[in-house]
């Protein structure tokens, strides 16, 4: 870790340290060589303390930093001076330089009687010798295994998925602990592996495993945690109980596992730390399975089903209204369905969420997704995300979408997305999803290597996901690998039933080696069938863009912008070369200025 200490503290810098670093965090970047706190290049005022403090909270970001520590490094012992009040108004100047509120604060966290802590995502640390350290095993670490059902009906392995990510979240968000997120640990599922080889693979102390067997209303629960060095049992419980309690035995096992860890709850003890935010346990089953299906993108029919009869069987259910929103939106910016049906339901479902609990991180993403593709409004997607990111900072999906929708393609923050997208790899290392989307936003940064690297990583971990195909697909074409781009996409089409992305790839390939017959052949092909059933009018416009056709390029455009298509935010994207073809047209710059699109 970069030391962003001032001299007065600790040992002096050595002469062959590396002297300069950089350290940006939202639209702020903090200069330890020069003393400077700069918001988006315009150097801040800062007095000297509150800069000091803002340098010892940003080398320990996430963790506390005691009052008593801030007192020894900024006010020596021999400084006489009323530390209560130096130290209040410090803080209070540091939060008018951020712009930041101690009753909501997005970068500075009071904790009463014991000290601060600097919440937000630090987006880059660079160095001439150093960058952002990867993660390590010297934090606490825990992977938490898919718990085996051993029971005879087959609809129990989603309640069996369900239970697992119900212990998954509150261990997730215990800032003292580096939880391995829900992706990579249900892609072990199944394989049996030796916890001592799943510790190596995924840069862990310690795996819990579990199995589940339910007997009309009894369950029999069990649950180990094993050291991943020696594959050691830590600890180990059997429970017995009756289906009712299923909530209450989470929170146990989520209880006992820090307890072993000996970690410091920042909850009190006597609070709940699984709040399951529904007592009926079939509206609970119906979204465990819905949460199983969504990732998967399989038939949308299924996991909007799940979500819609647990809503409707318990209309005040936060989670179950968060997760029919993601429903709804993905199928919007898939382009599966129209989005006049779409997108109005996901804003509603998930201001619903918001309102029946504020406190829930995948509200508040569902919402950001929403409200930036659905209403077009980034100033409420890039609170929410914020939002979302605070209350877990382990939630691997709002950190991916909030890279790749918010910073890329809506803001073209190219290096801040992908310190972002790497972070969520860093917690979901075995995520075809995850390589995925780091793969997307280097390749659109430039960063051609890594990008192609990352995406043929996701197609390792998960040969049969169209999206781990697209993404392959298109950083092999910004990259100017024009026929193994053309070669993986022929594979992408058949793979993905000839989704509309896969054909739009396609046709930017051959446009781009000269191919303009074989790209107006796919524009004929979507086009065809554009008669026959729904096709999202943006990529219909950027395939026309591809074939030469300026006529039918601007026809779609303005189909797309009058719809509120959600796929305009990357089709027509300022910041990503899917769109290079479209702005080359007077009258679409034109359009999209008069539309005031980003």
């Amino acid at each position: 870790m970069i030391d962003f200490r001032p001299r007065s503290w600790g040992a002096r810098v050595n002469e062959g340290s590396p002297s300069h670093a950089l350290v940006r965090f939202g639209v702020f970047e903090l200069d330890t060589e020069s003393g400077e706190l700069r918001k988006q290049g315009i150097k801040v005022r800062l007095q000297e303390q509150p800069f000091q403090i803002l340098q010892i909270l940003l080398e320990r970001p996430g963790r506390v930093v005691t009052r008593e520590k801030l007192q020894s490094c900024v006010w020596p012992s021999d400084t006489f001076v009323d530390f209560d009040t130096g130290l209040y108004n410090a803080i209070k100047r540091l939060r008018e330089a951020l712009g930041d509120s101690a009753e909501s604060p997005r970068f500075i966290e009071t904790l009463s009687r014991r000290g601060y802590r600097f919440i937000a995502p630090v987006n880059g640390a660079v160095s001439d010798q150093q960058t952002e350290p990867a993660l390590s095993t010297t934090y606490d670490s825990i992977v938490v295994l898919p718990f085996i059902n051993i029971g005879a009906d087959s609809e129990d392995e989603f309640f069996a998925d369900g239970i697992t990510e119900e212990i998954i979240n509150p261990l997730a968000q215990i800032r003292e602990l580096h939880v391995v997120a829900r992706s990579s640990a249900f892609s072990l599922k199944g394989k049996h592996i030796d916890p001592r080889v799943v510790g190596e693979q995924l840069n862990v102390r310690t795996v819990l495993e579990g199995s589940i067997r339910r007997v009309h209303n009894n369950l029999r629960i069990t649950a180990q945690l094993v050291n991943a060095a020696d594959g050691y049992h830590l600890w180990s419980e059997r429970y017995d109980r009756e289906l009712k309690d299923i909530f209450a035995i989470q929170d146990e096992i989520a209880r006992a596992i820090t307890s072993r860890l000996k970690l410091t709850l920042e909850a009190q003890s006597h609070e709940v730390l699984v709040k399951p935010g529904t007592k009926n346990l079939e509206a609970y089953a119906f979204y465990t399975k819905g949460r199983s299906l969504l990732p998967r993108r399989g038939p949308a029919a299924a996991y909007l089903d799940c979500f819609s009869r647990a809503v409707g069987l318990d209309p005040d259910y936060a989670h179950a209204w968060a997760g029919l929103a993601d429903s709804y939106t993905v199928l919007g910016y898939s382009g599966l369905v129209q989005p006049e049906g779409t997108m109005t339901k996901a804003l509603d479902a998930a201001r619903r969420a918001v309102a029946l609990d504020p406190s829930l991180a995948e509200a508040h993403n569902a919402l950001a997704i929403a409200s930036l593709m659905g209403a077009w409004d980034k100033t409420a997607a890039e609170r929410e995300f914020l939002c979302a990111l605070h209350l877990n900072p382990g939630y691997v999906q709002a950190r991916t979408w909030y890279a790749l929708y918010y910073l890329m393609f809506s803001e073209g923050r190219m290096a801040e997305a992908m310190t972002e997208a790497k972070l969520a790899l860093q917690s979901d290392p075995l995520s075809s999803y995850a390589h995925t989307m780091y793969g997307f936003i280097c390749g659109y940064a430039g960063e051609h290597t890594q990008s192609i690297e990352a995406c043929q990583r996701a197609v390792e971990l998960d040969s049969e996901s169209y999206l781990a195909r697209f993404g392959l697909q298109e950083v092999l074409r910004v990259s100017g690998r024009f026929d193994e781009s053309i070669a993986v996409g022929e594979l992408a089409l058949s793979i993905s039933g000839r989704h509309a992305w896969a054909m739009t790839f396609l046709a930017l390939a051959f446009a781009d080696c000269g191919r303009c017959a074989d790209a107006d052949a796919v524009y004929g092909e979507m086009l065809a069938r554009a008669r026959r059933q729904y096709v999202a009018p943006a990529p219909l416009a950027a395939t026309a863009a591809a074939a030469g056709r300026e006529d039918d390029a601007m026809v779609h455009a303005r189909e797309a912008f009058n719809r509120r298509d959600p796929e305009c935010l990357f089709f027509f994207s300022r910041y990503a070369p899917l769109g290079d073809r479209l702005y080359e047209y007077p009258r679409f710059r034109e359009f999209v200025n008069e539309m005031g699109f980003q």
